[in-house]
């Protein structure tokens, strides 16, 4: 499990691991909020909610620690399902009380759907959305991605990549899988100077951004 940061949101319960092959949820700032509304689902107005986020950002992890805990059915796509399959599966919840989260990569007022009757059930559904990362999420998560491919990170390492890679979940698993695989191949340990080598070759940092101070970003 990740060291715990400013940008980390103390939850009353353990969120903290997966299923057998998935890594830590690390809660921050960008899904506490999706978090914590889905661990209370005897609040929800409807026993559905839809969870949208960038794909890499763990909301497919976030649905199997919901289904888990709550019992409830995750829908994780929502066009991997029929609309009829959605329709009966949002009346199955209301009537059952077990609930329902769809995982999608946008709200229900984006997916262009066909069945009226859906429609108009989905706009009363609660929207709860992922964001970007901020920096100690970015390293945390790094760091996570790393420990589960068995390496551990010097902590100036990931200090060094935060501050010089674009904010998103996907650049930071495309850093993670282009300095593991430059380890490898080079027999090299993972420092600084190999990343900074790697990541200005593969065009993964700004090189505007080489001369940037280092800074604890997360205290």
């Amino acid at each position: 499990m990740a060291r715990a940061s400013s940008s980390q949101i103390a939850l009353p319960l353990d969120w903290s691991a997966g299923g057998s092959n998935d890594g830590p949820l690390i809660v921050g700032t960008s899904n506490a909020d999706a978090v914590r509304y889905l661990r209370h689902v005897s609040t929800w107005p409807v026993h559905t909610a839809v969870l949208t986020g960038p794909r890499g950002s763990g909301r497919s992890l976030i649905g199997r620690l919901f289904a888990n805990e709550t019992g409830g059915r995750v829908i994780d796509g929502h066009d991997s399902v029929s609309e009829e399959d959605l329709f009966h599966a949002w009346n199955a919840a209301q009537s059952s009380g077990v609930p329902l989260l769809v995982i999608a990569d946008s709200p229900p007022a984006e997916w262009n759907i066909a069945l009226p009757d859906l429609a108009s059930r989905l706009a009363a559904v609660p929207v709860l959305t992922i964001g970007e990362p901020d920096d100690c999420l970015a390293r945390d998560l790094i760091e996570a991605l790393f420990a589960r491919r068995g390496m551990a990170l010097a902590p100036e390492v990931a200090s060094y990549i935060v501050p010089r890679m674009e904010r998103s979940y996907a650049m930071i698993h495309r850093v993670v899988a282009a300095l593991d695989a430059a380890s490898l191949e080079q027999g090299r340990r993972l420092g600084v100077r190999l990343t900074r080598e790697t990541l200005l070759s593969q065009g993964l940092i700004d090189p505007d951004l080489l001369e940037r101070q280092d800074a604890d970003i997360c205290r």
